[in-house]
């Protein structure tokens, strides 16, 4: 992922990988912020997951709570825009990501979806995780 990224993030390592794509540690030289960037490639080779990453670059971009994830940047491609393939997303960095929070192979008391529910629900500033 390193020589796709811009200047002013510095790779650490790998956290993981997935369905979507690949998450790596960084560091924002600019904000001297640690951050997760996360590359999607070959973007519009499916079209169901090129629509799920605009919905998720849609509702983040909206949504300033403090139980959701911040999503920073999305890193455009420098050269030739119209042929891009990767899209770099960048995010805060977490100490867990969702789906270690809610694994399927973990069973759940019945109140946790609802507990996490309302936490969406009321607002950031009344409470913190």
């Amino acid at each position: 992922m390193a020589n796709n990224v811009d200047t002013k993030h510095v790779p650490i390592k790998p956290i993981s990988r997935g369905l979507y794509g690949a998450v790596c540690s960084s560091i924002n030289r600019e904000a001297d912020e640690k951050v997760a960037i996360k590359k999607i490639g070959n973007i519009f080779e499916n079209c169901i997951d090129a629509w799920r990453t605009l919905r998720e670059l849609k509702l983040l971009r909206h949504i300033q709570h403090g139980n959701v994830i911040d999503l920073k940047d999305v890193m455009m491609p420098p050269i030739q825009r119209r042929s891009f393939q990767n899209i770099h997303l960048v995010y805060e960095l977490t100490d867990a990501d969702l789906h270690q929070i809610i694994n399927p192979s973990q069973s759940l008391p019945g109140n946790h979806s609802k507990y996490s529910l309302f936490q969406l629900c009321i607002p950031a500033d009344n409470h913190k995780v």
